[in-house]
């Protein structure tokens, strides 16, 4: 369900890196951990769906390391008409002072851009993280194959 609160920004952090490939699966050779299928809108505050926003996913491996030299677990896509968008990727791990988290820039047309992290319920290190916003926590469930989480997007004018 809608909140209609903006979805709150946090720090963009030193990893990101602009030019990401357009795709909707982030999974490639070579990338080991659980998958993560990440599904939700972008929503206005009233609630209407807004298409055509570019999602700008970046993420540590299952491990707590960013590719800074490549693309791995860097990509962007458009949600279509009614908002929709899903990600395939693998869970994130956890590096030193900072909980499991994928960041995202959310960038709608003639509105700003909103730099934020999703979190995952139930982290013990979620407490210890000076970024974590509770509500940022995404949806998270068991899925075939790994784990389904879910999250909207809200965005302000």
């Amino acid at each position: 369900p809608c909140s209609g609160r903006a979805t709150p920004a946090v720090t963009e952090g030193p990893y990101f890196k602009p030019g990401s490939p357009e795709r909707s699966s982030l999974l490639q050779p070579g990338i080991s951990g659980t998958q993560l299928v990440l599904t939700g809108r972008v929503l206005a505050l009233d609630c209407r769906p807004l298409g055509g926003v570019v999602l700008d996913f970046w993420q540590a491996d299952a491990s707590g390391s960013y590719d800074n030299s490549g693309f791995r677990l860097r990509g962007h896509q458009a949600t279509d008409a009614e908002g929709r968008y899903s990600l395939t990727t693998v869970m994130p791990g956890e590096y030193p002072g900072r909980t499991e988290h994928i960041h995202v820039k959310v960038a709608a047309p003639g509105r700003p851009v909103v730099t934020t992290q999703l979190f995952f319920p139930g982290v013990a290190r979620n407490a210890g993280d000076s970024i974590f916003d509770p509500a940022l926590l995404v949806g998270l469930s068991d899925a075939a194959g790994g784990k389904a989480a879910a999250f909207d997007f809200v965005l302000s004018a």
